[in-house]
Order: structure tokens, then sequence, then C-alpha cells
């Protein structure tokens, strides 16, 4: 990958544009919370060529979640478990919106 394309995949919320330093900083926590959540299966950072951790926007996102669950008092394993339940739960309720519109275009239209 050249600089160039490297510029253009910034906007890519999947981009692993953030080192473990940096990350950490975005989200005013500490490295080891980062490994926390990766030790959980929160979220798993791609690795640079030389094997360190890189995050994206989307990750960061995620870890921002769980740091907020943490502040709250939940411990970090029960917070993983809870952003994992609501990930599924949004993605069951897509669903099942896209389920409703196409029965809906799917009925007969009975005139009147």
């Amino acid at each position: 990958m050249t600089a160039d394309d490297s510029y253009g995949r910034l906007d890519d919320d999947d981009y692993p544009a953030y080192t473990m330093g940096r990350a950490a900083e975005i989200l005013g926590t500490t490295p080891a919370f980062l490994r926390a959540l990766g030790e959980h299966r929160l979220i798993t950072p791609l690795r640079s060529e030389g094997g360190h951790r890189r995050y994206s926007r989307y990750q960061l996102r995620i870890a921002a979640r769980a740091r907020e669950l943490v502040d709250q008092g939940t411990p970090i394993e029960a917070a993983c478990r809870i952003i994992v339940l609501e990930d599924q739960l949004e993605e069951a309720q897509r669903i099942n919106a896209e389920y409703r519109r196409a029965a809906e275009t799917a009925k007969p239209q009975t005139a009147a």
C-alpha cells in the first residue's frame, strides 16, 4: 500500500489507523485497559508488520462504550458482555425491520 492509498483509507471506520498509545490517549485510558478488552474478546486489534496493535475508529467507539460502563462501576467482564448483547439486539432489530418491510410490500393490495 502506498502513502497515497493510506490517506484515502483514513475515512474508513475499519482502517487500523491508531497505535495502542494513541488509542489509549484518545480514550483517556491506559494501554492495559485496551489489552483487557482484547483478552475479553470485545475488540481484536489488527497487528502492524512489526507486531504492534493497531485500532480502527470503529474499535475505538466500542472501547469508549466499555470505558463508559466501567466508569459507572460495571466490571470489565460484564461491560464486554453487555456491549456484545447490545450489538446482537441491534442486529436482531434491524433484521426484524427488514422482514416487516418485506412483508408489507408483499401484501396484496385490495381495492376499496
